[in-house]
């Protein structure tokens, strides 16, 4: 518990006992030849691997728990279907990046990723919508309706205090554009890093204190290191434990 493994990601899952994790939050790899371990020789190679892990990993979630995966669109549509009748679909999450990386012109610009929200059992799984309000767009809509209220359908609305619903969009900064010096991006110790706040929100959502998050394909450990920070236990794994934080207990496998 609370350590990272230097691993093979199905030997990790191997070890551990099944209905044995609270929540899932995995960063994989997304055929996107960005490192080594990101290349395959097909996509057909990418697709079995991934649904591999996918298959192995999904036993080790308590029946009442969740996962996030990360990946392109296109993956996630894949992920997606294979998906179905092993676990329930609660929502297709965009990660609006404001990256401004892509330049494309023979179609639209990418500026997102996608995030596969699901949960074990239709109904029993733990989400605190609370805990991940976002301020109110209109300011001064809600201050005019803090005082008298907004009617709908006959009811008067009042704005709720901490914020409104968290939606299926994230418009968050990509780790490359916060990282720059003087306009320019730098070179990261791990080619694709995730934002601090998007872990910290899947973490508060769908997890409380004390509960055990998995981060399989750890990269720099960000996941481990919110949920550590979030009184969350965690486990993960990584093969390479350059990309780690220092700040973390890693365990080598031989």
């Amino acid at each position: 518990m609370n350590q990272i493994y230097i691993q093979d990601v199905f030997e990790f899952l191997e070890s551990l006992p099944n209905a044995f994790v609270d929540l899932a939050i995995i960063d994989p790899p997304y055929n996107l030849k960005v490192a080594n371990w990101d290349r395959f020789k097909s996509e057909n190679d990418f697709l079995d691997f991934s649904f591999a892990w996918i298959d192995s990993m999904l036993p080790k979630i308590k029946p009442t728990g969740s996962l996030y995966i990360f990946n392109t669109p296109y993956n996630c549509a894949l992920f997606l279907n294979h998906l179905r009748g092993k676990a329930t679909f609660q929502n297709w999450i965009t990660w609006y990046k404001k990256d401004g990386m892509s330049a494309h012109k023979k179609r639209f610009n990418n500026t997102q990723e996608c995030i596969l929200f699901c949960s074990m059992n239709p109904k029993k799984y733990y989400f605190n919508c609370d805990s991940v309000r976002l301020p109110y767009d209109s300011v001064s809509r809600i201050t005019h309706a803090a005082k008298k209220g907004i009617l709908k359908n006959g009811k008067r609305w009042y704005p709720n205090p901490n914020g409104k619903l968290c939606p299926d969009v994230w418009e968050i900064v990509s780790e490359r554009h916060k990282q720059k010096v003087n306009g320019r991006t730098q070179k990261l110790n791990h080619p694709t890093p995730k934002p601090k706040e998007m872990i910290e929100r899947m973490i508060k959502a769908s997890s409380k204190e004390g509960d055990l998050i998995l981060d399989l394909f750890s990269g720099t450990g960000i996941t481990s290191i919110v949920a550590r920070a979030l009184n969350r236990q965690f486990i993960g794994c990584e093969l390479n434990k350059d990309y780690l934080d220092s700040s973390l207990e890693i365990k080598e496998v031989k």
